[in-house]
């Protein structure tokens, strides 16, 4: 079985959305995933710079094939989910999928996420991981 190494984009003001997804993926039979995400506690958090926290989730991200964001409309005011995106589509030498989801009973969606999406998916694991299965190269 193929393990997939996912670059999980969130903001922890709304981390209950973040574990309900890893909790979402871990119950996935047939499946397996290697979170390459910030988390809560790195010193990313305290970047003193643009340049050193792109420097930083470019790291992250670089062993990853796939990048995942929970499309919000929060992800549209978020620095770091605006960098994340600009790093997938344009910081390495093959740009990053992106995979959108989008929440549980959303009216409202974050655009510029969608935009950037090469697949958009509702919460549901099986969409979720169909939608990478695709992507990866």
């Amino acid at each position: 079985m193929r393990t997939h190494n996912l670059f999980i984009s969130h903001s922890w003001t709304y981390s209950d959305s973040y574990g309900k997804l890893v909790g979402l993926l871990d119950t996935r039979h047939y499946f397996a995933y290697r979170n390459y995400s910030v988390p809560k506690d790195d010193p990313i958090h305290r970047a003193r710079s643009v340049t050193t926290l792109k420097a930083a989730v470019q790291r992250k991200m670089s062993s990853c094939g796939i990048v995942i964001i929970l499309a919000g409309v929060y992800a549209t005011y978020s620095k770091w989910i605006n960098i994340e995106i600009d790093l997938a589509q344009s910081g390495f030498t093959y740009p990053k999928p992106i995979v959108a989801i989008e929440p549980w009973a959303s009216q409202r969606t974050s655009l510029r996420v969608k935009q950037a999406a090469d697949r958009i998916v509702r919460w549901n694991k099986d969409s979720v991981v169909k939608a990478i299965r695709e992507l990866a190269n």
